[in-house]
């Protein structure tokens, strides 16, 4: 071993070094994928329904949005929200008709519409994605509806079926998947309430479960008419609605309402493939534009384009302000831009967080861990990026949900509900000593909007600016609500029967109770938070915790006094929200969504005329009226609606925040070159700690590389002398 043996280990060390360089170490996709366009994103919840008739979750509708085509859907540039055909050829209007049979217009009365027609026509040419339910031999017989116990062993997942095929969207497929609405093995979500409106839908459940009591196998659905959804031809269908519900469209823009053939029904009840979770909630089946071709929820999920996707233009047209924004920039271009869609199972914000800074992912939400690295908020209120996001491109929009979180009272509690003067004044005391923006200051980021009503931004009846504020809380002062002083929330009190928040007949405190399930430190800060507005008033705050079942029964019987709930919009509607405080939908003792179980002569009757109404002036009257009545009872006393912050890479376009359309996936781009090229940039190896590292190590060695020459050398010598010997 002499000077050659270094510059060997000295070479080699230096070509390995040298052979990493070339890509970033920590890419966690696949080498090759650089220049396709993929999109990365994540989740952390496994979806627990993939069929359209029983998913129901945010979660869910992430992938069924993509996969099923309901008839109608949201435009996705123009606001407010509007209904387009998908499927369809038009977005229908019904035909109206009073008890004997007779037709009616929609301007008659709603009262005297005893029912409601829709026609809905669909285009011919869609395909679903290809299937082994449609797969058929030469003879034309499904291959794959009738497995033996022997073909079943060789199954394990929905790949290993070797032939796959389709066939043409049907008109019967909705009708199919209306009457899934009621099978009894299902527990659709929405069976209950769309029985109310759907003709005969719920005497249909009641045949289906006495069929099922006979020992039947599979229900072949197409066996079971059903006078509410018929088949007209084979592009043609019909749905009649008991009354006047125009809110129904809504619905019929829903994956509830999306087709699912006779054939994948079929081939999914078949005995033993539910074992091997071979069943529509785990291999969705649809016509759009992308179709789930992995689902390992312990790893990742991956949508990929469909091949038979029947095709769709990007809008033409948008709203005042999209053509500048660079949103019309594709407009007439064929639908989906992006190939395949990558999920990874991500449980903590942090891990999501770094991948998005290293550009692994192409979008993020804002934790609040990461809030203040990613957003700064000025003086003035005003929101923006901070420079380190600002130098890497990324943008930030923002949205106010069509949601609403409110704290409510229990309208049957004998101190704070009822509709007594005294009561309602401590309620009207309480809303304005509750500081909800310091609320949203502290626990949202300053993400929210502090609630003036019922309705949230964006729906029909909400009103913006001081013609929209709370005057029972808010005066109106340089061009901004703010909220009245504590001292009338005092006098309220006083008025109530209170004064400094003493019953003024026993002299004894007023102590009032929360209830909530809310555990961990964040709860309590919030509770400490909570308690302390109610000392403004010199009220006594008592919390009580339960577990989530005890805390659904309190509300069921009505036994809570002030909680805290919340609600997403189905559709944008003002009766989707309104609805929340309809006597009749009162929680306890209906199982309503009325939490507070409010009940209001006046309000309900106005509801009642108001809800099937279309937009106009006379039903934003009513709505008015409406909430007024709210404001000056106060069933709800404070509440927020929620703005949503996402951040955007540069590569990632087509993105404007739309509340009501699930299927906008479609629409998104990516510039994968763009995306490679700033990815390079930000993962950029320092090798030079490597280099000292590796030729410290190799300096450490020489003293044990000499030692050990020299004794090689000594031993050399020694057998030398003694073969001279």
């Amino acid at each position: 071993m002499g000077r050659s043996f270094y510059f060997v280990v000295l070479l080699y060390f230096l070509s390995s070094l040298s052979g990493c360089s070339g890509s970033s170490l920590n890419n966690p996709y696949p080498k090759g994928d650089e220049a396709k366009t993929i999109l990365y994103s994540s989740f952390s919840q496994r979806p627990k329904h993939l069929d359209p008739a029983q998913s129901y979750s945010s979660n869910e509708i992430t992938f069924t949005g993509q996969i099923y085509e309901p008839p109608f859907q949201y435009h996705y540039l123009k606001r407010p929200y509007s209904l387009i055909p998908l499927t369809a050829e038009d977005v229908p209007s019904p035909l109206y008709f009073d008890k004997d049979g007779t037709e009616i217009t929609g301007a008659d009365p709603a009262e005297t519409v005893a029912l409601s027609v829709y026609t809905i026509k669909i285009k011919p040419g869609i395909r679903y994605q290809p299937h082994p339910s449609f797969a058929r031999d030469t003879e034309g017989k499904f291959l794959y509806h009738n497995l033996s116990d022997q073909a079943l062993e060789r199954i394990d997942t929905l790949s290993d079926f070797p032939k796959t095929g389709s066939r043409e969207l049907r008109a019967e497929d909705y009708v199919y998947q209306i009457k899934r609405l009621a099978h009894p093995r299902i527990h659709s979500p929405i069976y209950g309430f769309m029985s109310e409106y759907i003709v005969e839908l719920k005497d249909f459940g009641t045949q289906l479960r006495e069929a099922q009591k006979k020992g039947a196998a599979f229900l072949d659905l197409r066996d079971f008419p059903l006078a509410g959804a018929e088949v007209v031809d084979q592009y043609t269908y019909r749905i009649k609605i008991h009354g006047k519900y125009p809110q129904f469209l809504y619905w019929l823009a829903m994956p509830f309402f999306a087709p699912v053939p006779y054939e994948v029904d079929r081939f999914y009840a078949q005995a033993g493939l539910a074992e091997k979770n071979i069943t529509l909630d785990w291999y969705p089946v649809g016509t759009g534009p992308y179709m789930l071709t992995t689902n390992n929820p312990n790893l990742r999920m991956v949508l990929e384009r469909n091949p038979n996707f029947h095709g769709e233009q990007y809008p033409m047209e948008g709203e005042p302000g999209d053509r500048a924004a660079g949103m019309l920039e594709d407009a007439g271009k064929p639908l989906p831009f992006i190939e395949k869609v990558v999920y990874s199972l991500e449980k903590e914000d942090i891990p999501i967080w770094n991948k998005f800074l290293q550009g692994y992912y192409d979008s993020s939400g804002i934790s609040s861990d990461s809030f203040d690295q990613a957003v700064r908020i000025s003086e003035t209120g005003n929101t923006d990026l901070t420079e380190e996001m600002k130098s890497k491109g990324i943008r930030l929009l923002t949205s106010t949900a069509a949601s609403t979180y409110y704290m409510g009272f229990n309208m049957l509690d004998p101190v704070v509900g009822g509709g007594h003067p005294s009561a309602r004044k401590l309620r009207q005391a309480i809303a304005i000593a509750i500081d909800q923006e310091e609320s949203i200051s502290i626990f949202q980021n300053g993400r929210g909007m502090a609630m003036q009503g019922p309705l949230p931004p964006g729906i029909f009846g909400f009103k913006e600016g001081e013609a929209g504020i709370n005057r029972r809380v808010y005066d109106w002062i340089d061009g901004k609500p703010k909220r009245l002083p504590i001292t009338a929330a005092r006098q309220l009190l006083a008025e109530a029967g209170y004064p400094q928040g003493r019953d003024e007949k026993t002299g004894q405190p007023l102590i009032l109770h929360f209830d909530t399930t809310g555990t961990g430190p964040e709860a309590k800060a919030t509770f400490d938070w909570l308690r302390k507005q109610f000392e403004k008033i010199q009220v006594q705050l008592v919390i009580r915790n339960t577990d989530y079942n005890r805390f659904q029964d309190k509300m069921l019987k009505g036994t809570a006094q002030i909680f805290q709930w919340g609600w997403n919009a189905d559709y944008p509607d003002p009766e989707n929200f309104l609805f929340l405080l309809y006597g009749p939908n009162a929680k306890a003792g209906k199982n309503g969504e009325n939490a507070a179980n409010y009940s209001n002569k006046e309000f309900d009757t106005l509801f009642d005329r108001m809800k099937n109404m279309e937009n106009g002036p006379e039903r934003q009257r009513i709505i008015d009226q409406m909430v007024e009545v709210v404001r000056r009872d106060v069933p709800w006393v404070s509440g927020f609606h929620p703005q949503r912050f996402g951040l955007f890479h540069a590569w990632y376009g087509n993105i404007k925040p739309n509340l009501m359309a699930n299927n906008t996936l479609k629409y998104a781009k990516v510039d994968p070159h763009l995306r490679t090229q700033q990815q390079g940039q930000w993962n950029k190896a320092v090798w030079w700690p490597l280099w000292v590292g590796g030729m410290l190590l190799l300096l450490g060695t020489l003293p044990a590389i000499r030692s050990y020459r020299r004794k090689e050398r000594g031993i050399s010598e020694h057998s030398w002398q003694r073969n001279l010997q």
